[in-house]
């Protein structure tokens, strides 16, 4: 009962960020907001733009907040495959082209698993979040990311303020 009740007030709270808005979301390197049918939603990220921190990802992490994820940011786009050796949470990954729209979803990636996840070709961001978020969400193929690290191909550019 007690865990239910904690995923309830867990939704209530990403329910709210997406009532927020896009108005509200932070155009930074912290942050990371999605949009499309659903609404919008913003996350805290951090950011894994070296081959080193890429390759070591979200390993041994044992728990990871509601809104927060890893965004892997490639220098150009290319084939993407990831696997969860040293994982020790579900992610769902989110593969998105060099505009940031989102061209295929791998969700639940089960920890410790060493199958190779394909993402797809001509990907150059991957976004890492809890495994299940992503349907609860309602996120889907298509939707858009916005990062200062899309630049200015990006579907969604930052804005300055």
């Amino acid at each position: 009962m007690g865990s239910r009740r904690f995923l309830n007030q867990s939704l209530v709270s990403v329910f709210a960020v997406l009532a927020a808005g896009a108005s509200y979301a932070e155009c930074s390197d912290e942050h990371l907001s999605l949009r499309g049918p659903f609404g919008t939603a913003q996350f805290s990220v951090d950011v894994a733009d070296t081959e080193d921190e890429r390759s070591r990802g979200l390993m041994f992490v044992e728990s990871m907040a509601t809104m927060e994820g890893m965004l892997f940011v490639y220098d150009q786009p290319r084939s993407a495959s990831f696997w969860m050796r040293n994982t020790l949470i579900p992610l769902d990954m989110l593969f998105a082209d060099s505009s940031g729209i989102i061209r295929h979803i791998h969700a639940n990636a089960q920890p410790l698993d060493e199958t190779v996840i394909f993402g797809g070709r001509d990907v150059q961001y991957v976004l890492e979040i809890n495994g299940g978020l992503a349907e609860r969400l309602g996120l889907k193929v298509g939707d858009q990311m916005q990062h200062p690290s899309f630049g200015a191909n990006s579907s969604w550019p930052c804005t300055s303020n």
